[in-house]
C-alpha cells in the first residue's frame, strides 16, 4: 500500500472517488433529460475512464483526433464520433481501416472535406455519416447558425459517399461567462440555434437525426432544450479551475491535481514548486476569484503568480502560513486536458492511497 505522500513528484493524481461520482452525475444529468451522452475523451485519454463512462449509459465517446480514436477502437470501444475534420490521403487510409471495426461518425465544416470522406464512402460501398459543425458563438468552426448552415447542410447532402446525420457544436465560448446569468444564455442559445438550424435544414428536404451539442460548462443546461438529442461534455470527469471559476465545479469535484513539492523559499512571501508549464501547459485563463496559475488544493492563502518550464512560482497572502521547503501541495490545473495530455499516467487514489495506476494511452496521439 502506498500512500501519495510516498511518490516522487510532479506526479499527475485522479481521485478514483469523485472521479465515479463526476461520471454518474452526468449520466444523471443525460438520463433525465433523454439525451445520449457521449462524453468527450480528449479530457483523460484513458481506456479505463472511457470504459467507467459507459459503463455508466454513456451512448459511445467523443475523440478529438484520428490517433485517440484507434487506441479507442484498440481496446474494443466500438462507437465513437470523430469531433475535427479529417484531411489527407493518409488519414483517409485509415479511416477506411478503423470503419470496418467500429461505427464512427464525422465533423466537417466545408464540402472540400465531404468530398474526400465521400470517396471513402464510395469505396465502401456504404455512407460515411457526418455531422455539420454550426458556429454558435465560438467563431472557432463552423457557418453561423441559421441560413449560413443550411445552406451548406444541402451542399454536403448532395456529395456522394456521405450522409448527413445532424448538426453538431461546440459552445467554448461560454468559458468566457462573466456571471451565471451569461452561462445560462449561452447555452439556452446553443441549443436553440442547432434546433432552429435544423428546422431550416428539414423544410430545404434534410433530415436531422442528431442535434450534438457539448461543452461542460453548458452541458447540465443544454440537455434540457427540446429537441437536443446528444451532450458531449468531457471536462466534467475531473473538473478543473476554469471550471471553478465559473460555478460548475467546487474543489471538492475537482478529481485531477498534481502533487508537488516546495523546492525553494527564496524571499518571506515566495515559494517555488517542481512543477511548470510541462506539467501543468500554459493553457487555461484565470480570473476572479481563482486569479493564478492553479488553485492550490485546501490552500487558499497561496497563490501561484506564473510559471517557467520547471518552475511554479507563488505567494502567500497576507496572513497565511508560508509552506516549507519539502511539503507537499496539490495543484488542480486551470485546464486538466492540456495538463493530462503531458503525463505518461496517472496515479489513480482513494482516500490519499494508490489504488492503481491508469495509463493516459491516448496522450500524443495529435495526428
Amino acid at each position: 500500500m502506498t500512500h501519495i505522500s510516498e511518490l516522487d513528484t510532479p506526479a499527475l493524481l485522479w481521485d478514483l472517488d469523485v472521479v465515479e461520482r463526476n461520471i454518474a452525475e452526468m449520466a444523471s444529468v443525460a438520463a433525465a433529460a433523454r439525451v445520449r451522452l457521449r462524453p468527450h475523451t480528449k479530457t483523460h485519454k484513458s481506456t479505463e475512464i472511457a470504459r467507467m463512462q459507459l459503463a455508466a449509459g454513456a451512448s459511445g465517446v467523443t475523440v478529438a483526433k484520428l490517433g485517440e480514436a484507434e487506441v479507442m477502437v484498440e481496446a474494443g470501444i466500438d462507437d465513437l464520433l470523430i469531433a475535427f475534420p479529417i484531411v489527407g490521403a493518409a488519414k483517409f487510409r485509415r479511416l477506411g481501416a478503423l470503419l470496418e471495426r467500429a461505427t464512427i461518425r464525422l465533423s466537417l465544416d466545408s464540402p472540400e472535406v465531404a468530398e474526400g470522406l465521400g470517396r471513402i464512402g464510395i469505396e465502401r460501398r456504404e455512407p460515411v455519416e457526418v455531422l455539420v459543425e454550426v458556429d454558435t458563438g465560438l467563431h472557432r468552426m463552423g457557418r453561423p447558425a441559421g441560413n449560413p448552415t443550411a445552406a451548406l447542410v444541402a451542399e454536403v447532402a448532395h456529395v456522394p459517399g456521405v450522409e448527413v446525420a445532424g448538426l453538431l457544436t461546440h459552445a467554448g465560448h461560454a468559458y468566457r461567462a462573466a456571471s451565471p446569468g451569461e452561462l445560462q444564455r449561452i447555452a439556452e442559445r446553443e441549443g436553440a440555434d442547432l434546433v432552429e438550424t435544423a428546422e431550416l435544414c428539414e423544410r430545404a428536404g434534410v433530415p436531422i437525426r442528431e442535434i450534438s451539442v457539448g461543452s461542460t460548462p453548458t452541458a447540465r443546461i443544454v440537455a434540457g432544450v427540446a429537441g437536443v438529442t446528444e451532450i458531449r461534455p468531457g471536462t466534467y470527469v475531473f473538473n478543473d479551475g476554469q471550471q471553478m471559476r465559473l460555478g460548475v465545479a467546487a474543489e471538492g469535484s475537482c478529481a485531477a491535481r498534481v502533487l508537488t513539492t516546495v523546492v525553494a523559499r527564496p524571499w518571506q512571501d515566495r515559494f517555488l514548486i517542481d512543477a511548470g508549464t510541462k506539467s501543468f501547459s500554459s493553457d487555461g485563463g484565470d480570473g476572479p476569484p481563482f486569479q493564478g496559475r492553479g488553485v492550490v488544493a485546501g490552500r487558499p492563502d497561496l497563490r501561484l503568480d506564473f510559471m517557467s518550464e520547471e518552475h511554479g512560482v507563488g505567494h502567500v497572502e497576507p496572513g497565511g502560513a508560508p509552506p516549507r521547503i519539502g511539503d507537499r501541495l496539490e495543484v488542480i490545473p486551470l485546464h486538466v486536458c492540456s495538463c493530462v495530455n503531458l503525463f505518461d499516467a496517472a496515479y489513480g487514489v482513494r482516500a490519499g492511497v494508490v489504488d492503481r495506476e491508469l495509463r493516459i494511452d491516448g496522450r500524443g496521439k495529435v495526428r
